[in-house]
């Protein structure tokens, strides 16, 4: 019945000249239409009229057509709509609302997305076109669309074709000339695509555009290197991307920009970068291989713990986090022994007198410096460990202990994940159960408030629980304690106990 309503408005729409009293309507009929009784109408759907009511300069007629068109083409096949709407999808990518822009793009996504479809976009050069010059408006969500939908398509040897064989090479570059913010989306997109398989690589490096991004990443401009290295990280996750920054010797570059650092007055804008791009390296290929072979690394990050800039110290402490989340980064780091132990004093200082935010980020590297999986703990590792807590402050579990009382949640989850790192350890069970009162106050469900410490709480819980030396360290009394509160889950509440009701009587 509603259906049939709204196909009577959509043909008296088409009718009339300026129909803003139908359009109105129509809006609020489709409101009460299911999507698939509108599908079963699909064939009955005359769309072009709303199309052609997209007027510059009527606003409320645009946004009713813009809200009408997003239900009603849900109810069609992007196979239909990639053949019936081309001339009015080219359309709507260069209209001058947002709205309409936005609209056209989210069919387009749903065009590439559908392996029967995007044949029709591929075959359109002119609709690519119109979509690549969308990267270089203003509006944020419109470009993001964009990229969104050249990055799917460029996921084919088809799509790759298009993008890098044609014209339309021609029409990325000159969209990369509008401005800066444009060019790095544009970089953006290359990067994306790039990431996908060595091929997609060879396309975009082929095309000149990888290459302009490495020249900018080692150019003048302080700023943009710091952009551009953002970007070349990004290509550092995959294996072949890894491969091709070593061979155009992109890596050694930027180790020696970060040995020429100290002369440069200007280096903090883009040091943090640098430093992170070497540990996210590291961590993916191999600890000790880049350490060894580019030892400026360790000395950076080790001097920017030392810094008075809390953003250098906030990158320095991020980065011995991630080096140290694997056995091998954890060997390096103790390598360089008491240099080691005295950073990490510096930790321990930072993670109790910093800002909240420098706080949280030292918890979370000490986490992860201090976690060894059980499958892993020798004798030496566990020494290793207990020796970096022990140097972190006088009395770390106090420390941790204290933090974790601050009203802050993400102070208070931060210390908790630092007992949880090593509640599966031997010594740290031990100086649990020694200091004064902290079995109780892991044990006590009144502490935590908010669904995110319940869970940190629950964490912890349940790793000493599982721990097998627990039972022998805690005793069996509290080793059973803490299996009821990991049957009993993270949110339970004690029901409230009548005793006081029964001595009455």
């Amino acid at each position: 019945m509603m259906a049939a309503q709204a196909l009577a408005l959509l043909r008296d729409v088409s009718r009339l000249e300026a129909p803003l009293e139908e359009l109105r309507a129509l809006q609020s009929v489709l409101q009460a239409v299911p999507l698939s009784e509108l599908r079963e109408h699909a064939a009955e759907l005359r769309l072009s009229p709303l199309f052609s009511l997209l007027i510059e300069n009527h606003r409320e007629q645009t946004t009713l057509c813009v809200s009408i068109l997003e239900r009603l083409l849900q109810a069609l096949e992007p196979v239909h709509v990639a053949r019936n709407f081309r001339v009015d999808l080219q359309r709507g990518l260069t209209h001058p609302n947002d709205s309409v822009k936005i609209l056209t793009l989210s069919q387009v996504g749903r065009i590439v997305e559908n392996s029967d479809a995007v044949t029709e976009v591929l075959n359109n050069p002119e609709l690519l076109k119109q979509v690549i010059y969308c990267i270089g408006g203003e509006n944020l969500s419109v470009a993001k669309a964009a990229i969104k939908s050249l990055s799917r398509i460029s996921l084919t040897q088809a799509g790759l074709e298009a993008l890098f064989e044609s014209n339309l090479l021609d029409d990325l570059k000159t969209v990369m000339k509008t401005n800066d913010i444009v060019r790095y989306r544009v970089y953006e997109l290359i990067v994306e695509i790039s990431s996908v398989s060595p091929e997609s690589l060879n396309y975009c490096s082929t095309s000149g555009l990888v290459t302009q991004l490495l020249r900018e990443l080692t150019g003048e401009d302080v700023l943009v290197r710091a952009t551009c290295i953002e970007m070349v990280t990004s290509m550092a996750y995959t294996h072949h991307g890894r491969q091709y920054l070593a061979q155009e010797g992109v890596i050694d570059q930027i180790s020696n920009i970060i040995i020429g650092a100290d002369s440069d007055p200007f280096s903090s804008f883009y040091l943090p970068g640098f430093v992170k791009f070497f540990g996210n390296l590291a961590i993916m290929d191999s600890p000790q291989q880049i350490c060894e072979r580019f030892p400026v690394f360790v000395e950076k990050v080790f001097e920017m713990t030392e810094s008075q800039d809390p953003t250098m110290i906030g990158v320095a402490v991020d980065t011995i986090g991630i080096l140290g989340s694997n056995i091998e980064g954890k060997q390096v780091l103790q390598k360089t022994g008491t240099r080691f132990e005295r950073l990490l004093k510096r930790i321990g200082y930072q993670a109790k007198n910093a800002s909240t935010e420098l706080k949280i980020r030292c918890l979370d590297a000490v986490s992860s410096l201090l976690y060894l999986p059980p499958e892993q703990q020798t004798d030496d590792l566990l020494r290793m460990t207990e020796t970096w807590f022990s140097s972190l402050y006088r009395d770390p579990l106090e420390l941790f202990r204290g933090i974790s009382n601050q009203p802050f949640p993400e102070l208070h989850c931060g210390a908790l994940k630092v007992f949880t790192a090593i509640a599966n350890q031997p010594w740290a069970q031990k100086l649990m159960f020694n200091s004064p009162g902290f079995v109780e106050y892991v044990m006590d469900r009144s502490i935590e408030h908010d669904k995110a410490s319940k869970d940190a709480k629950y964490e912890l819980v349940k790793a000493l629980a599982n721990s097998k030396t627990i039972a022998e360290i805690f005793g069996n009394p509290y080793y059973l304690r803490l299996r009821t509160y990991v049957s009993e889950g993270p949110y339970y509440v004690k029901p409230i106990s009548t005793t006081a009701v029964e001595g009455a009587e």
